[in-house]
Formats: structure tokens, sequence, C-alpha cells
């Protein structure tokens, strides 16, 4: 969807950007400021400006870069935002950084979602225009306050000059300017096409910390209102005139292929409108919903399920232990880091310990089922949907449209829940393919069971730890062998170089415990048929299972408290042993429990944040119930604290389903789980108390969407031991400690 400001601003041409030339202003429409920042790793257009006048001008000399701070006549200040809310606050934090340096009230900054455009867009951590990895904050935190304080000297240098006194005795609360000594106050609207004049200063000077007056404080939700009253529309709202659904159905065998279908009875069924056929798939459209249901059930179909028909589970886990195993193998793996000489050490140490760890597939399970509108014309195609990724979907929709970049219009919506499904285009590419056999527009919604069976799914792993240990039981040598599927190598395989991904091998490769005689390793086997991505983060959510179990396991065999001997081991990180030490007070660490209850700990850093919980868990003859978790975080300078909060809130709720019950399993090449039946989301009475306690200090943000959900799953897993015993290495836990 293109903002009024782009429809009003000329292009101009692509050049070199120096650093300190990245913040421009210039003489915006309607005689406003318009501030334009470029995020520091994309470059753009620069502008240049010649002497300046005193009289107001309409003309203008903008560009057009990544993001703009409008600041209109009547004192609004819009901004044009390169993420996408799906739940995790952005839209008010975001914010937050612009009001603080601006010194205006959250209350007047205007959100735009920006239209699909990576030049302009791209996220300075990610590269692109992307939504995902815990960036919102830490890619925004520094770009986006040096645009909010430019804005505000320009504004505050044309109040100076117009009333004729120092620039120093001039001062800003509200979006008022004042001077003290005359008396005189003018809002910045008022000033804003004087200030557009202005010559750029070479920098600026951001706030100290201690005179934050948004940042760090509680902000309630900007997005809030509209979500309560049902204002706020999802992909899943789109409403376009003339608009048909569709419903699809893709083949049950996983890479299986369309052969033939009937679809007599289904066209006679009343507001059926047609059935398209897709290589893979069937859609039927119809006046609503319900009718697409009932003509889809009514189609006979037949599949070529391929070579995947047979294809079981245990196949694709068995593929994995021969690959781990170094079976039919040259090279052990791909080295992703050594330090020493793990082998000669481990060979020669009399104290020896190795275990293998598995985690499944993982479905992420939006309340959002999959959704995208689409209308296709000759001259240009509209897709409104809710997406992490709007650059990735123009792409898909130029490729199978033919037409180019500036006719695809992506009109970017509120997300149902992402966790990283939404990374994915697969579901907006097959609307687009139907909707070009459609001479109207039309919304394809999956069903949860489509949605279930036919998504791309966080990869199964089979990791392999070892350590040697010294006499009092610490490792003198460690070893981490990751095997499983590498998101990386399909969704960005610029990352990967020499065969490593590094998602795959984040929190591995540089574990909190281990320094000296280290050797972390790297295999990659694709499972069968079945496509991998983008989870509530990957590589951490599996391998702090591992690690933080492993860890726990040689605490035990050095007859150790689990909170004494990780603590003795991380001194060199002061950060991490601050939260862990200040989660186990929290959670009462070494009080007495009732029976058959136990407490389990974890500490991790990811996504540039330190987590650690606590989890209290109840074992039951046949189920596992969290009772508390404790939470402590160092994200560093927090922006809203209520969103940090929130998000390891969320984070530990997603996680605790996943640790107890979650798996995606295939049977005959099917995957066996369809709806939440079967796949288990916690309940709300299933809910434990959660605390979360914040670590404030002034470093730079770290990631918070993401962390809470890796942390918890081992934090319950070893609370599952100091209440039974039993110790536990492949997740889900539910099922494996009733295998027990």
């Amino acid at each position: 969807m293109m903002t009024r400001l782009e429809t009003e601003l000329p292009a101009l041409p692509e050049t070199g950007l120096a650093r300190r030339e990245f913040l421009i202003a210039t003489a915006g429409v309607g005689g406003g400021l318009v501030l334009g920042f470029l995020l520091p790793r994309v470059m753009g257009p620069q502008a240049k400006h010649g002497a300046e006048t005193s009289t107001f001008r309409t003309e203008s000399r903008p560009f057009v870069p990544n993001a703009f701070i409008r600041v209109d006549p009547d004192g609004l200040v819009t901004l044009t935002v390169h993420k996408v809310e799906m739940g995790q606050g952005t839209f008010t934090s975001i914010p937050m950084l612009v009001a603080e340096e601006m010194d205006i009230d959250l209350a007047k900054v205007k959100l735009e979602q920006a239209p699909a455009d990576d030049k302009k867009y791209a996220d300075p951590i990610l590269g692109s225009q992307v939504t995902g990895g815990s960036t919102s904050i830490r890619g925004a935190w520094k770009p986006l306050r040096e645009a909010g304080a430019m804005a505000r000297i320009l504004l505050l240098t044309a109040a100076s000059k117009q009333w004729n006194v120092p620039l120093e005795e001039c001062t800003t609360s509200g979006g008022m300017i004042s001077h003290g000594k005359s008396g005189k106050t003018v809002s910045y609207g008022e000033v804003a096409g004087a200030a557009a004049l202005l010559p750029i200063p070479q920098k600026v000077q951001l706030k100290d910390p201690q005179h934050y007056r948004l940042i760090g404080t509680p902000a309630k939700r900007l997005d809030t209102p509209s979500k309560v009253n049902g204002q706020a529309k999802f992909g899943i709202d789109a409403q376009v005139p003339n608009m048909k659904i569709a419903t699809v159905a893709a083949s049950p065998i996983l890479g299986g292929k369309l052969t033939s279908v009937d679809d007599s009875k289904a066209r006679s069924i009343k507001g059926v409108v047609q059935v398209v056929k897709l290589e893979d798939a069937v859609a039927v459209v119809a006046d609503h919903m319900w009718a697409a249901k009932q003509g889809l059930a009514a189609l006979d179909i037949k599949w070529d399920g391929g070579r995947n028909a047979s294809l079981d589970i245990k196949d694709i886990v068995g593929q994995l232990q021969e690959a781990s195993n170094n079976q039919g193998r040259a090279a052990p793996g791909v080295v992703a880091r050594s330090v020493g000489d793990f082998r000669k050490t481990f060979e020669q140490s009399k104290h020896r310990f190795e275990a293998t760890y598995q985690v499944p597939f993982l479905s992420q399970a939006g309340l959002e089922p999959m959704n995208c509108t689409v209308h296709v014309q000759p001259d240009r195609c509209d897709i409104w949907v809710g997406t992490q990724v709007p650059t990735l979907a123009q792409a898909g929709a130029m490729t199978l449209t033919k037409l180019p970049a500036e006719k695809i219009f992506i009109h970017n919506h509120y997300i149902g829940g992402g966790f990283g499904r939404r990374l994915d285009v697969d579901f907006i590419n097959q609307a687009v393919a139907i909707a070009k056999q459609l001479p109207y527009p039309v919304k394809v919604v999956w069903t949860r069971e489509e949605d279930m069976q036919h998504g791309i799914y966080r990869p199964y792993y089979y990791d392999k730890l070892s350590a040697a240990l010294d006499d009092q039981g610490k490792p003198i040598a460690w070893s981490h062998r990751v095997t499983g599927s590498s998101v990386m190598s399909r969704w960005v395989p610029q990352m990967v170089e020499n065969g490593l991904d590094p998602d795959a091998v984040e929190g591995a490769r540089d574990p909190l415990y281990a320094r000296d005689n280290l050797l972390v390793e790297y295999i990659r086997q694709e499972p069968p048929g079945i496509v991998t991505g983008w989870w509530r983060g990957v590589g951490v959510t599996h391998n702090m299972f591992m690690i933080e179990s492993f860890i726990d396991e040689l605490a035990h065999l050095a007859k150790q408290d689990p909170l004494a001997y990780r603590l003795s081991q991380i001194d060199h990180v002061p950060r991490a042993k601050a939260v862990l030490q200040l989660a186990a007070d929290k959670a009462g660490w070494g009080g007495a429990l009732p029976q058959n209850q136990g407490r389990g700990l974890s500490v991790q850093f990811a996504f540039g944040s330190y987590v650690a919980q606590v989890a209290e868990v109840e074992v039951g003859k046949d189920d596992i119930r969290v009772k508390r978790v404790v939470c402590a975080v160092d994200c560093g300078t927090v922006v809203n604290p209520d969103t940090v909060v929130a998000q390891m809130e969320g984070g530990i709720i997603f996680g605790i389903s996943g640790a107890l019950y979650d798996q995606i399993t295939v049977k005959q090449g099917r995957v066996e789980q369809s709806n939440f039946d079967n796949y288990r989301v916690l309940r709300m009475n299933e809910a434990p108390v959660i605390e979360v306690h914040l670590i404030r200090n002034n470093e730079a943000p770290g990631g918070v969407g993401e962390p809470g959900t890796a942390a918890v799953a081992p934090a319950i897993a070893n609370a599952v031991f100091a209440a039974t015993g039993k110790r536990i290495r492949t997740l889900p836990l539910v099922p494996s400690l009733m295998q027990t």
C-alpha cells in the first residue's frame, strides 16, 4: 500500500551515502517537515541543500529513504514503519523512540505501514524488509532516536530564528517550543515548514538516559483499543468489492501431486462458483466460506503420493541418527567452532560423559490460519495479507504474474500469530496462482487442518553432546554435534558459508560453560518431503534444551546443586550470572517442595538478551503440570517494560506447549496432527503463575520476542528430573515420560 507521502514526493537517483549524512530534512507536503532517515546498513540516495531563506517555500528537495517522520502543520507526527505488528508491541515501542527524542506525547504519533520495498525499508540487522528474529527494537534503537533528535533540533532552531533568540534559551515539551525569558511559545506544527528549510547538522546529541521521559516507562499499547473494539484489521478481515471466498485441499501425502478431480457434485452446491486446479492442490471458490468447505468435501480427488507415500517419522529419525553417527559420510560435519584439542583431551580423560537429545518437528499453530486475498488484473496485482516479509510476497507475485514490482501492491495487515510461519510466502503464492484464473478478487483461507498438515515446520534435531571432566566434575573439554535441516539454506542461502548454517548452531557455537577444548559441528540432514522453517526461534530453541539439559546432567554427576554448579562456571559472563541468581532467589531455590514436585532452571544468552528461568512442576501418573515459572531478564535498555513482560509471558506459554505436548509426526507420508485436539496449546486452566523480573541497565537493547520460549523447555525438563529422578532427553516431555 502506497503512503500519501510516497505518491507526492519525487524519487531521487541512487548514490552512495556517508554515515553522518543519513538524516535529511526536507520541505514536506502541505508545508510540514518531512524527516527521512536511512537505516545504517542500507545505502540509498542523498540530497544536498543550497542556501536557506527565511521565507516559507512550498517546493521541496526530498529524497525517498527507508522511513519518514512527517510533522504536519497541525503538529501531528506521522511515522512510516518498516515492521509489522503481530502482537509483539512494535507499533508502540517504535514510536516511543521517536517521541522520546522529539519531546512529544506518544498520542501525537500516527503510524503508517511501509509499502514493500527492500531498498528503502530493509531492516539494518537482517538486510531486508523482515519482521522476525527479535530485531525490531534492536535495529531501530539508534537510527529512530537520531531521527527524532534531528527533527527536534530543526524545529527548535526554526523557532529560535523566528524569535531571534539564542537556541540554548529555547526548550521543548509535549510538541511545544518555549522561550522562558520572553514567555513565547509555538507548536511544532507552526514551525514545521520553516524547519524543513534549515541546514542539516552534521550530528545530533541524543538524550542522556537519566533524562528519558518515555523510554523505560510502561506505555499502553497503541493497537489495543482497535483490537478490543473490532476495528483492527487482520489479513483474514480483508474485504474487497466483488470478492469471493476460496478454500483449498493440497495433497495429503507430503510432496504429492494432483492426478484428477471430479467436481460435478461440488458444482451443484448452492454458492459454489468455480473449482480451480493447481499442480498439487484444488480450490473451491464460492460466495462464502461454508459453501466453499461443502464444495471441497464433495470433490472426488485422486492424488499421486509419489516417493513419500510410505514415509514414517521413524524413517526420518533414523536418517538423522545415521548422519549424526557419521555412517556413510566422509567427514563428521562442518566445524562451527574449534578451540584447543577436544578429541585428545576427551580420549585421555578418565571422566567422560555423552548424551543424545532430540527435539521434534513443530508447527507454529497461529490462531489466525493462513489466508490471503488477491486481485490479479492485466495491469496490476493487489494482495491483502498479514505477512512478515512483504518484499518476498511481492517477488513471488512478480514471478507468477509477470508484472513488475511497481505493479504489485502489498496491503499489509495485523498478523494474528506469526511465530515465523508468515516468514514464508507459500500460501500467498498459492493464492496468487488461484486468483490468476479468476476475473474477480478472491480470499483464500486455509482450514485449520490444511494449515496444520501442510505447514513449514521447525526442524527435527538430533544432537550429541560429549564432555571430559576434571576430578571436581567440571568440563575440561566439550563437544556438541548438531544434526538437522538447514532453514538458512532455503531461506537465505547467502548466509550459509562452507555448509554451515549459523542459525542451526546459534547458542551452541558459544556455550556459556565451555571455553577450552571446544568442538562444535553441524551436519545437515534434510528430511524427505518436509519443508522446514522458522518457529519462535529455531536454533536457540533446540540448542538451549540440549545444553541446559546436558549441564544439569553434569551437575548431577558431580553431585552438586544445579544452581551452584552453573554459577561456578560463568564468572566470565556477569550478566548471565546476574539473571541466573535473580531468578533462583525470586523462585526460592533450595526450598522444600511437596512430593512429586521439583524445580529446574536454565540460563541463556540469545538474540542479544540474557534470560534465566526457574520452573516448578508437579508430575502425575500421566501428565506434567507446570505450576510456576520465574523469569529474570537482562535485555539491556528496556523501552517498554510492559511489552518485555508480556513477551516473556507469551513466549513461556508458547514454549510450555511445545515442551510438554507438541510434535508433528508422519505416518504413511501424511502429517498425523490436524487440529488443536491432537496438537495441544496450553489451556487457560493449565497456565502457570509467571513472574518476570527485569534487570535495568543502559546497554543496547536486546530482543525479547523469542528468548522466553527457548529458556523454558530445559527448565521444565530439569524440574521433572528433580521431581522423579527420570532424565528425559527427547521432547515432548509428556509422551516421553509415559514411555519411561
